[in-house]
């Protein structure tokens, strides 16, 4: 396997950014019926303007393999995140780069960031019934389920919250 490298992504990334995004989220079953949620997703530069979007490329190629957006509280992109917490969303990996590592790499970059920025906790939603080998890396990194933070943006969508504390600062 060959090293992953995660950095932000530039305007350059963006097009090949929404193209990951969009054919995971197809290819997961999640955009069946749904007609703007995948326009979202493609929006690179509005969720860009609205987080941190970082990317995992392969290290021999650049070729990009995934994406996510990382969020804080009152951002436009948090959806449930709180005081001293963090977020990340729209994790994706091209269909074609999955089991490389780069969902795994995501994850612990957003939580680096997290702790970097001295976030006591990070928070995600999944999509019930659907991602089960998403829940299966959250589990893996520590993230706990957190019913009281489920919620619905739209009648027959359920989004289940998920908690990772994070190790206090040291001084």
């Amino acid at each position: 396997m060959t090293g992953l490298l995660v950095r932000r992504a530039t305007a350059a990334d963006f097009a090949a950014v929404a193209r990951l995004t969009v054919a995971a989220y197809e290819a997961d079953g999640q955009l069946k019926g749904e007609n703007s949620y995948g326009d979202v997703l493609a929006d690179v530069a509005t969720r860009s303007a609205g987080g941190e979007m970082l990317v995992a490329a392969d290290e021999a190629t650049g070729e990009l393999l995934g994406s996510v957006t990382f969020v804080l509280p009152g951002t436009p992109y948090a959806e449930i995140c709180g005081p001293g917490e963090a977020e990340f969303r729209m994790l994706a990996v091209d269909p074609a780069a999955q089991g490389r590592g780069a969902g795994a790499a995501l994850a612990r970059a957003c939580l680096s960031r997290a702790a970097e920025l001295g976030c006591s906790a990070v928070v995600i939603c999944i999509r019930d019934g659907f991602a089960e080998t998403a829940r299966q890396l959250y589990e893996r990194l520590g993230f706990i389920r957190t019913p009281e933070r489920d919620w619905s943006p739209m009648p027959g969508v359920k989004l289940l919250g998920l908690r990772r504390e994070l190790p206090a600062a040291t001084a």
